[in-house]
């Protein structure tokens, strides 16, 4: 009754699928799969289809899975996470690595939880997942179920910041550049990232007011070292009279003292 235009097709078909039409989301998959009516795309078809397979019957399991874990009934959640999870379902992946990484499952030994959970973390991660990207990170910054590995965390902050723009990947990139651990020891690099934070999320704005307090006393004792001026002065070592957790330390006292004149400024 009208005549063939396959733009307004998929114009259709896109507003059909942000209702959660399935059939809309198969035809708009052929189209991008064939070319038809738009630019092929191979990974926007395979997307596109992914939504249409985690659509099936067999999703129900996710709801059910979700009601065990509410009840309490970790194994049987975990079970049912790690059966969807085999299946390509990411929110799957990702829930059976975090009961794992929480250590709620009695399945398997605590030695263990760790090693299986960064395999789950890893199969989210290659699904886009962020929090699964930050979360390898962590794992091989401190050796959760694998060996410690700061250039390999680097490595997986990075993509988590540059394909995702996750801020606390930004936020780990600025203090493992500012430490010098996995990546050169940069004080420039290590502002960039923290500003890059801030500015992706209003939450890591505090953390990063923090963290750029305490950069500005590392710089000020690296310009001190540089000028020669610490031999006119007494030599002081923040960790050797802090010890090496220093920053934390400082940090900590620094946002109990913004807290106290938040709430004086208040009253």
């Amino acid at each position: 009754g009208v005549l063939r235009d396959f733009k307004m097709a998929i114009k259709y078909y896109t507003l059909a699928s942000q209702s959660g039409h399935v059939l809309a989301f198969y035809n708009l998959a052929q189209m991008h799969a064939t070319g038809t009516g738009t630019v092929r795309s191979c990974s926007t078809a395979v997307e596109l289809f992914k939504n249409v397979a985690e659509r099936g019957r067999w999703s129900e399991k996710l709801m059910q899975a979700y009601a065990d874990y509410r009840d309490g009934r970790i194994d049987a959640a975990l079970v049912k996470y790690a059966f969807l999870a085999e299946l390509g379902y990411e929110v799957a992946q990702s829930n059976s690595a975090f009961i794992l990484d929480r250590g709620e499952s009695k399945h398997f030994p605590k030695n263990e939880t760790f090693a299986w959970a960064l395999l789950f973390w890893n199969r989210a991660a290659a699904q886009g997942y962020s929090v699964a990207r930050v979360k390898l990170g962590d794992y091989h910054y401190y050796g959760y179920g694998t060996t410690i590995d700061y250039e390999t965390a680097a490595t997986h902050y990075r993509l988590a910041s540059e394909q995702q723009h996750n801020a606390q990947a930004m936020f780990n990139l600025g203090y493992m550049h500012e430490q010098g651990l996995g990546l050169k020891k940069d004080i420039h690099l290590a502002k960039r990232y923290y500003d890059m934070a801030a500015e992706t999320s209003a939450d890591a704005q505090l953390p990063v007011a923090l963290a750029l307090v305490k950069l500005g006393l590392l710089y000020g004792f690296a310009y001190l070292k540089e000028q020669q001026w610490d031999k006119l002065l007494p030599k002081f070592s923040p960790s050797d009279a802090l010890g090496p957790d220093w920053d934390l330390y400082v940090m900590t006292v620094m946002a109990i003292l913004l807290g106290v004149l938040v709430y004086f400024r208040r009253a």
